[in-house]
């Protein structure tokens, strides 16, 4: 990779970084801990430009037409390898990321008014997504371990519409980093089962593991992709920029959402980037690159977390995460999450309160580690410390 294996390459640059090219950009001076980006250094542009290439090598004129409605069969058939047994081809479906594929399942699979079980605290604009699908939102209580299994059951026996489905993020969640052990998957599973509800999993942190112990199998394996429809992006281990992702399931889910007429229409989304990826899965170039953005986030979050520690007041709480993006930090109850998130803009540091992924236990905010070099993030943890220990200063000693 690039220079001291530090950036991606030397077309991954910031000199075209600003609005009405990317989505977001900060106000000059500001670290932005708010947004799940990749620094613009790890966004590896010379590797994709490569595959691009490759790709129309490869498969010429086919790389610029319709690609099938399911998506090509090469990356199909790869990503079940990748996934294995019992997955074949025929649970694959390539969409433009987690998003797209949320959306088709709101829209394709159920109906407006169902009720969608969540995460007591969970990915916003996932939920927003169902939200505006018309889908109706209902709460399960989290513990440190994720949802809690007797609430969940609670939840699905309880009066009223039987829930459409659960949606759940186990795998380095967002927003709080957790990783869910494989005992409470099973858990959920079982409850789920037992009511004939299926459950959705988003799984788009799941390539970003950091530490070498070992993954606990995905939901979706370990139900044998029944009754469970998992979700895999793209943009987390590469570039969101490719819009590529895919979801996994029983082939007659698979087969009901690709007869969508929107399908028909336009075929696979994003055909010419699905193509791009192939070459990189099958040459080995993808997990050498996740190889090395692997130790780049390692070194971000272990930048962010020794800061914090060493700067924090003792009331303020938070877990190294194994993986994702994010870290968790929670304070007393004593704090004010509205004016925790004031104090860090007031130091120039963008922080997420924590009420907006739902309902934390405690006041809480989301730091993302992914978007700024490890000296960037120490400075920030820095302004952080020092503008929360003004706020606790105001306050009375408990």
């Amino acid at each position: 990779m690039g220079a001291a294996g530090k950036a991606a390459g030397p077309l991954s640059h910031r000199r075209r970084w600003y609005p009405d090219v990317v989505q977001q950009v900060a106000p000059p001076g500001t670290f932005d801990l708010g947004p799940g980006y990749l620094d613009p250094g790890l966004l590896p542009v010379d590797l994709l430009r490569g595959a691009y290439a490759d790709a129309l090598a490869e498969f010429g004129s086919a790389a610029l037409s319709y690609g099938p409605n399911s998506g090509a069969l090469p990356l199909r058939a790869l990503l079940a390898d990748r996934l294995g047994p019992p997955c074949t081809p025929d649970h694959i479906m390539v969409t433009s990321g987690t998003s797209h594929a949320l959306h088709l399942i709101a829209t394709i699979l159920f109906r407006r008014h169902d009720v969608v079980l969540v995460e007591q605290v969970g990915y916003d604009l996932g939920r927003a997504i169902l939200a505006d699908s018309g889908l109706r939102l209902r709460a399960v209580e989290m513990d440190d371990s994720g949802m809690v299994p007797e609430a969940l059951e609670r939840a699905l026996g309880a009066a009223g519409d039987t829930p459409a489905f659960v949606y759940l993020n186990p795998t380095f969640h967002n927003p709080t980093g957790l990783l869910v052990p494989s005992g409470r998957r099973r858990e959920l599973l079982a409850v789920a089962a037992a009511y004939g509800v299926p459950v959705v999993e988003d799984d788009a942190y799941a390539e970003i593991g950091l530490t070498r112990s070992g993954m606990p199998d995905s939901m979706a394996a370990l139900s044998g992709y029944r009754g469970v429809i998992r979700l895999g992006s793209f943009s987390k281990s590469l570039a969101p920029g490719l819009r590529l992702g895919w979801l996994a399931a029983d082939p007659e889910t698979v087969a009901r959402i690709q007869a969508h007429h929107v399908f028909d229409s336009g075929g696979s989304p994003n055909h010419l980037a699905s193509l791009a990826v192939t070459t990189l899965l099958a040459t080995g170039a993808y997990d050498r690159h996740l190889t090395w953005l692997r130790s780049a986030l390692r070194d971000r979050r272990d930048a962010l977390a020794a800061a914090l520690s060493a700067n924090l007041p003792e009331r303020f709480v938070f877990d190294r995460p194994a993986g994702g993006f994010f870290l968790w930090v929670t304070a007393d109850g004593e704090r004010d999450e509205r004016g925790l998130v004031t104090a860090a803009r007031n130091a120039d540091v963008r922080v997420l309160a924590g009420g907006r992924f739902g309902r934390p236990a405690r006041p809480s905010v989301r730091l993302a580690y992914s978007f700024n070099s490890p000296p960037r993030l120490t400075a920030a943890a820095h302004r952080l410390a020092a503008a929360w220990k003004s706020t606790e200063r105001r306050l009375p000693c408990s």
